[in-house]
């Protein structure tokens, strides 16, 4: 479980839950005994609309504290955090023995580190093994001086949980903690059914009201306190489900979404091995050198007549391109960015059973599917084709050839 750093931030993400349940077990009273039983059945001898508002209340009522409960029990048990590298690991193990107070005053002044210079470092495999990754100047992938750990894709650090976190939207208090990539999914659809609930509740209260008004039978104030809370709710909520949606149909977070327009992103594109760099790419191979300077690891190569026969499929070379300002990488389409996050029918849009299909992506290509802008980046730079080589074939390309002949192991 991943908790806030701030004592004042975890306290009140504690009782902000109890808040919301004392305002939804108000306006329930006032909308089953004040509004449906007193006034609908009891005054207008309506029994049919009283009956048609506590099927429109439950229903939504149940749909929202179901998509609460996942959505917080998510956050708790998993937050989408990415794991702490080996240092920030050990300096975390030597504060458990010390005092709340005094692990938040070290968190204050964080453990800052330079990134990991070993070639062999824990984590860059996972990067240079697939296709196309976020890089620095270098070519390195992005270092997180505080978890002390490469930063994936999409990650971003987190202030509140000193964690980097994987398509991190923002710290929400209402929910219990970090909204992000496990959790966005829920987040939206408890926001959603939130303020429909609320609207049914506005609608019942100004139903009853207007009556009163009307009768001469003077300002119910517990009504009144209902409509208030209620109209408060679904106006924040409506306002997150709407930005939240718009997020989804772009392919951002709130995060992303508050830089895209600025945002030049820096990509390293797999080439075949020999490649060199050109006026328009530098290139780097990796596994990098050990017995060369690491802080400049581009243009750097390694040959294959030098290095043993897994090494040699294990190396991979990489351009290293930037998109033009505001492109996004991962944009699939709006619809196809809609099924990322939310699934892929309707029962998935509604009900808070599976998690998001991005957070349980795996390919070889990219950690997160990339879309049309990482071909059209390919050819902007005339990148070669990976079926291309100087005479080498590929990881990838070798080992689908030695299962089709038989003959694995063998040079081409």
């Amino acid at each position: 479980m991943v908790s806030a750093r701030r004592a004042e931030t975890r306290w009140v993400t504690r009782i902000i839950p109890l808040i919301l349940g004392g305002c939804v077990g108000f306006t329930t009273y006032v909308v089953v005994k004040r509004v449906c039983v007193d006034f609908f059945i009891s005054e207008q001898q309506q029994p049919g609309t009283a009956i048609a508002f506590l099927v429109l209340h439950f229903v939504f009522l149940i749909s929202m504290l179901a998509t609460y409960l996942r959505v917080f029990l998510v956050i708790q048990l998993d937050p989408g955090v990415t794991p702490l590298g080996p240092r920030a690991s050990e300096q975390k193990a030597k504060a458990k023995g010390r005092s709340r107070r005094e692990r938040d005053l070290e968190a204050a002044n964080r453990y800052e580190a330079r990134p990991d210079d070993n070639p062999d470092s824990p984590g860059l495999e996972e990067f240079y093994s697939k296709d196309v990754f976020v890089c620095e100047t270098d070519g390195r992938p992005r270092w997180c001086s505080s978890c002390c750990n490469w930063k994936m894709d999409r990650a971003h650090h987190c202030s509140e949980i000193e964690r980097c976190v994987k398509k991190m939207d923002h710290y929400c208090p209402w929910v219990g903690g970090i909204v992000a990539e496990t959790s966005f999914k829920f987040f939206v659809q408890f926001t959603s059914f939130t303020a429909i609930h609320c609207a049914v509740v506005i609608v019942a209260a100004v139903i009853c009201f207007q009556s009163k008004v009307r009768n001469d039978e003077g300002i119910d104030g517990v009504i009144i306190g209902a409509l208030a809370v209620a109209a408060l709710f679904g106006l924040f909520t409506f306002t997150m489900t709407a930005t939240s949606i718009r997020y989804i149909l772009v392919n951002l977070t709130t995060i992303d979404y508050l830089k895209s327009k600025n945002v030049v992103h820096q990509l390293a594109i797999r080439v075949p091995q020999g490649t060199r760099p050109s006026q328009s790419y530098n290139v780097i191979t990796y596994p990098l050198p050990k017995s060369t300077d690491t802080t400049n690891p581009t243009l750097q190569t390694i040959t294959t007549e030098s290095s043993s026969p897994r090494d040699q499929l294990a190396t991979r070379t990489f351009a290293i391109v930037k998109t033009e300002m505001g492109e996004n990488p991962w944009n699939l389409g709006y619809y196809r960015n809609w099924k990322s996050v939310m699934g892929d029918n309707l029962i998935d849009w509604l009900l808070p059973i599976k998690g998001s299909p991005c957070a349980q992506y795996e390919n070889g290509e990219s950690f997160y599917e990339m879309g049309p802008l990482y071909q059209e980046l390919r050819a902007r730079f005339g990148l070669p084709d990976l079926s291309t080589g100087s005479g080498r074939v590929e990881m990838g390309e070798r080992e689908r050839q030695g299962t089709k002949h038989g003959m694995n192991g063998t040079r081409s």
